[in-house]
């Protein structure tokens, strides 16, 4: 081999080092890219440091220039946790028409005659039928020998009236006699009079606890700063204007929201500036009604810190210990009342009751 030709080759293996190092270096570059453009600017809420909403127990927070944003609330658990939304008859809430066979009705029968009644009486309808020893949600390919027709009575614009009731029941009996079903309905009078007692019972515990956060005298509260408190601690902004806090459920805890009414959304956060702030807890709505608005205190407490501004009730007096035990034995005889009725405070009863 000449010279020339080993110079050649040293050349060329020069030239596929190089490139390979190259192509490392790239390959580097852009997975440090990528990390970058998906790394979290804000401490995990599920270990951060700062002072927390939740438990106090935390990994330290790493040295950065951005405040604490803190832990997410933990929302309460109970021991029985409901779905928001229980698509079956309850005899406390509606007046519940019982209908039979001797043979098995096909469901998809039923449920076209059932679209007429619907119809008339839109999300305050329910059907339900008999299987395996419990009532179910209808399944159109099966088939029945008892069905529940149930229209809600109470709910938060009160009781319905006795001509909407009796255009109800004839509707419910007139489907029972074109699909040849017996049916068997409660008295008008007595259903009636019960709806109207439990309606008192709820007008007297349909209550909402709220305070507010306040900006300094002439200042204002960013609202990039306050998404991202919001957020950090597991709220959601949803389209009705307000941060909502959910549990694992879907049921609200507590929502924050403008103190004067001006909706939040996602394309005006940025340019936002509330002067002032409202927590507020649906009390017969929200579970475990001590924890969630201790937890709504500890929040707003918090945000306030956070965002540099004051915690205060209604009279924007500050909302120091005294005032918060004095709230909370309010709500425990809130929660004892409708107890005492079967309804706990957040169950599937409660959010249909105070709908």
């Amino acid at each position: 081999m000449s010279e020339f030709q080993a110079g050649l080759l040293l050349i060329g293996a020069l030239v596929i080092v190089g490139v390979i190092a190259y192509n490392k270096w790239q390959e580097r570059r852009a997975r440090n890219a990528a990390d970058e453009a998906f790394k979290s600017r804000h401490p995990d809420v599920l270990i951060g440091g700062g002072d927390a909403v939740g438990p106090s127990d935390h990994r330290p927070m790493d040295s950065r220039s951005e405040p604490s944003l803190g832990q997410r609330p933990i929302p309460p658990v109970t021991a029985d946790t409901e779905a928001p939304i229980v698509p079956l008859p309850h005899s406390r809430v509606d007046y519940v028409i019982e209908l039979s066979t001797d043979e098995p009705a096909s469901a998809s029968g039923m449920q076209q005659a059932w679209a007429g009644v619907e119809h008339r009486f839109p999300r305050r309808t329910r059907l339900a039928a008999w299987l395996d020893g419990q009532w179910v949600s209808v399944r159109s390919d099966g088939r029945y020998d008892r069905f529940q027709a149930a229209l809600q009575l109470v709910s938060r614009k009160g009781v319905v009236g006795e001509s909407e009731l009796l255009e109800f029941r004839s509707g419910v009996e007139t489907l029972a006699s074109r699909l040849r079903l017996s049916a068997a309905a409660p008295e008008m009078r007595d259903a009636l009079e019960a709806a109207r007692a439990l309606d008192h019972v709820c007008a007297n515990a349909d209550i909402q606890v709220a305070f507010h956060v306040v900006a300094q005298p002439g200042a204002a509260f960013a609202g990039t700063k306050l998404r991202a408190a919001a957020e950090a601690s597991g709220f959601v902004l949803g389209p009705d204007g307000r941060f909502t806090l959910e549990d694992e459920a879907g049921r609200e805890l507590y929502a924050l929201s403008s103190r004067d009414g001006t909706p939040f959304s996602a394309t005006t956060m940025k340019d936002a500036t509330p002067e002032a702030l409202t927590l507020s807890m649906d009390v017969p709505r929200a579970p475990e009604t001590q924890r969630t608005f201790d937890s709504m205190v500890r929040f707003g407490k918090h945000l306030a810190n956070l965002l540099g501004g004051a915690l205060v009730d209604d009279n924007n007096q500050p909302l120091d210990e005294r005032s918060v035990t004095t709230i909370n034995l309010q709500l425990a005889a809130v929660r004892r009342s409708l107890e005492e009725q079967g309804i706990a405070p957040g169950s599937a009863l409660a959010l249909r009751l105070f709908s």
